[in-house]
């Protein structure tokens, strides 16, 4: 079973920053362990603004100690790269022409209201944590989303 962690960025980013975060992920998945065991696990960035960590728990859990290690390293690509991955105002979603879009909870609510986002809009659903959900749980219309609740 993978235990998965979603990191939204604030903003979009290159396909250059793209292709340096990958390496960097890549150098930081190599030797990420818990309690001196290596983790097998997967890193990678999804539509320019998701990044994503997957751990395969038959093999060993993350502990404490390892998801410090990862928040530690995501919070040095904020520094490195001039991005947030921990600003939970911002909400991702499809637009009608299938286009990942990424705006403030106000503009959204706004969207909702007037009929641009539908109870069909797919969101993204960033609080899963398993990896089989990444299939079935991420990427869902609005209307079965914990969005359609609170906007």
């Amino acid at each position: 079973m993978n235990r998965v962690w979603i990191y939204q960025a604030d903003r979009f980013l290159s396909d250059e920053e793209v292709t340096r975060m990958s390496a960097s992920l890549n150098d930081f998945i190599s030797q990420w362990a818990a309690h001196g065991a290596a983790l097998a696990a997967r890193g990678y960035i999804k539509y320019n603004l998701f990044l994503i960590l997957e751990v395969d728990e038959r093999q060993a859990s993350a502990s404490g100690c390892s998801i410090d290690s990862s928040v530690r390293f995501i919070k040095s690509l904020e520094q490195t790269f001039g991005v947030g991955f921990f600003d939970r105002m911002k909400v991702s979603f499809k637009d009608t022409s299938g286009a990942v879009r990424l705006v403030g909870r106000n503009e959204f609510e706004g969207l909702v209201r007037s009929g641009e986002v539908t109870a069909e809009t797919v969101v993204f659903n960033n609080l899963i944590q398993q990896g089989e959900e990444l299939l079935t749980n991420w990427e869902v219309p609005f209307r079965e989303s914990w969005h359609s609740k609170v906007f």
